[in-house]
């Protein structure tokens, strides 16, 4: 009888620990690449791991650090399933453009968050007008392969310039950046992010600024070499001393996936993102009533089936 009982207790504990396993095999785990720690991805993708996890059966989501164009290679490289992405960068990487060596060919759109903003600051006697003045000014341009980076020089490109036309270029981060216009040592910054940008703020509390304008014309050659550019504009009152508005350039921060991640799995989650855009808009005020035709809007990179599916359900495509 005693072994009889062993042999029962044995048994049930290899099938709880078989059914554990199977359970464990069957679900799914999802890497979402997000930005450094300090910037807005990182706790956007806590936040999403969380709408995920709680609402999504079997699927679990794996938060790791990476940037826009770290994350497109990274999903290309099949390093991770989704990520957050800037758009134009995104494009570039479906073309097939520096800073990637060649077509993406795994690279979906899933939802459209919130727009980010060119920004071209110069110091206000630098007798910088428009992006052609800059020919021959230093400049402070974000770190090399970075989204602003590549604006920075299609920018130059539009305007029959390279990095070569300016007095000098330091590629340096947003402090170094402001430390060089305040010192004088730089007269123009350009940086991609929201309004208004901390930096700009911190700039404009010491030396008087200008935001450069990017006329209708500059737009358009920009566009022909990237088609995720689109207008936009920083209001006026943004900025100390910005009377009027200035019309820029804007992209949207996206978030990407695998095209060959499972399509109800995507659908899932953009689902659920859609139904709780308040957890993320908490983080990043940006996203405040963002909807589903937003989430959906074209920005030049081909949309997920499971996106999709979602976005037509609620009659958003």
């Amino acid at each position: 009888m005693e072994n009889g009982r062993r042999h029962l207790v044995a048994g049930i504990l290899v099938a709880g620990t078989a059914a554990l396993f199977a359970q464990t095999a069957s679900a799914q785990q999802i890497k979402l690449m997000t930005g450094p720690q300090g910037g807005s991805w990182y706790p956007l993708g806590g936040a999403i791991q969380n709408i995920v996890e709680s609402n999504v059966d079997g699927v679990s989501v794996q938060v790791l650090p990476g940037a826009g164009i770290a994350n497109v290679k990274g999903i290309e490289g099949g390093k991770a399933d989704m990520g957050f992405a800037n758009s134009v960068s995104t494009v570039d990487a479906i073309n097939g453009k520096p800073p990637f060596d060649g077509p993406a060919k795994d690279t979906c759109n899933v939802a459209t968050l919130y727009p980010q903003y060119f920004q071209v600051v110069a110091l206000a006697d630098a007798g910088i007008e428009t992006p052609a003045d800059v020919k021959g000014k230093a400049a402070s341009i974000q770190p090399r392969g970075n989204t602003a980076e590549a604006i920075s020089a299609h920018m130059l490109e539009a305007y029959g310039m390279t990095y070569d036309d300016l007095s000098k270029v330091n590629f340096g981060s947003y402090t170094d950046a402001v430390s060089l216009m305040k010192d004088g040592n730089a007269q123009v910054f350009t940086l991609g992010t929201t309004v208004p940008a901390g930096a700009i703020m911190d700039l404009a509390s010491a030396r008087d600024i200008k935001m450069v304008p990017i006329p209708d014309d500059g737009l358009a050659k920009m566009q022909a070499l990237n088609a995720g550019y689109k207008r936009g504009t920083i209001k006026a009152g943004s900025y100390p001393g910005v009377d009027e508005d200035v019309p820029t350039i804007v992209y949207a921060t996206h978030i990407i996936a695998r095209c060959s991640l499972d399509e109800d799995v995507v659908y899932n989650v953009t689902k659920n993102l859609a139904e709780n855009i308040g957890d993320l808009s908490s983080i990043a005020k940006a996203m405040s009533g963002l909807t589903a035709s937003d989430m959906a809007a074209d920005v030049g990179v081909p949309l997920h089936p499971g996106a999709e599916k979602y976005f037509k359900e609620q009659g958003a495509l």
